[in-house]
């Protein structure tokens, strides 16, 4: 079995209400975009995460603006969580020319070194190997910036997760690695095709800590993600997280999600854990129905803000379509 965690820390009522305020605008902005896809407004491939808003959202109040976080190309809730610019990121998605890579990565390579939001790969289990990089040069400059690597359940059978686990754990890297375990890996349910019944047990053979966290717990998560970044930051080395939640949707938009059960989707909704909670920030003290509304209100303002900077945003030019592409642009 996974270990247990014995110290666990506890956010303070401001930092609950920070949790809850990046949860609502990853939620408010996922519903945007599928929005928008439907409408015909932008077409994308747009991969939702509804469902796994508390994982990056209670570890981002952890982070500061220099800690980085390597994700993947259907972790836009995580650079959501990061703080990152809404504005620069629906350029991006809608290709315009103000947008995070000035158009020519799209939804799948977005960035934003300002908040910490590094490489953005389209390769399965690719961020792991990144994320050590910029561990290893925390290390060299002597900072006590930390890396988060967030990855799938499918990416955790990758050879890249093990040769970044074990070389982290080798050097001590400040590095979190985060498996957001949904329970499907694209479109392969997780029991088809891994081996381990929790992801967490291959820490042990990589001499890190590892833990199987309430993925949708926003204090469980807060507690383990607290006690990684602490050890990463005292120079402890790495530790593998692994949240168990699920996905609302289909692995891409537009996919009938045929691989999930009717009766398990419907549970999963039924505990929908944004909504859940919301209801227990009400019933602590920590927040009244009304501020939390206003935080809703303030994400969608935001958002319907950054949709209308990327609509009103030129495309790249021809000329910077090519920039950036070829050292020295090769006739063919």
């Amino acid at each position: 079995m996974s270990q247990t965690l014995t110290n666990r820390a506890s956010p303070d009522a401001a930092t609950q209400l920070d949790i809850y305020r990046r949860m609502i605008r990853i939620e408010r902005n996922d519903d945007a975009t599928r929005t928008q896809i439907r409408r015909g407004r932008i077409t994308a491939p747009y991969y939702s995460a509804r469902g796994q808003e508390c994982i990056p959202s209670a570890i981002s109040t952890l982070l500061n603006d220099d800690d980085k976080i390597c994700t993947i190309y259907r972790g836009i809730h995580d650079m959501v969580a990061k703080n990152m610019p809404l504005r620069p990121l629906w350029a991006e998605i809608c290709g315009r020319v103000d947008g995070t890579c000035k158009g020519k990565g799209g939804p799948m390579h977005l960035t934003h070194p300002e908040t910490g939001v590094m490489v953005t790969t389209g390769i399965v289990g690719s961020s792991m190997p990144i994320a050590n990089g910029f561990g290893w040069a925390a290390l060299l400059d002597g900072t006590k910036q930390v890396t988060v690597a967030y990855f799938g359940d499918g990416a955790s059978n990758i050879g890249a997760f093990h040769e970044a686990l074990n070389l982290a754990s080798v050097w001590k890297l400040p590095v979190i690695f985060v498996c957001q375990n949904n329970g499907f890996a694209e479109h392969t349910r997780y029991e088809n095709a891994t081996s381990v019944d929790q992801i967490s047990k291959r820490a042990i053979g990589y001499g890190m800590p590892g833990y199987t966290v309430d993925g949708n717990d926003p204090l469980d998560v807060y507690a383990h993600a607290h006690a990684a970044i602490e050890r990463a930051r005292a120079g402890e080395g790495p530790t593998l997280l692994e949240c168990k939640t699920f996905r609302f949707m289909g692995h891409v938009f537009g996919d009938a999600d045929g691989y999930m059960t009717k009766e398990e989707k419907e549970a999963a909704i039924a505990v929908d854990p944004l909504p859940r909670y919301r209801q227990k920030l009400i019933d602590d003290g920590i927040a009244t129905a009304e501020q939390l509304d206003a935080l809703t209100a303030e994400a969608e303002a935001e958002v319907a803000d950054a949709i209308e900077f990327a609509m009103a945003c030129e495309y790249p030019s021809d000329d910077e379509l090519r920039r950036d592409v070829f050292a020295e642009e090769i006739p063919a």
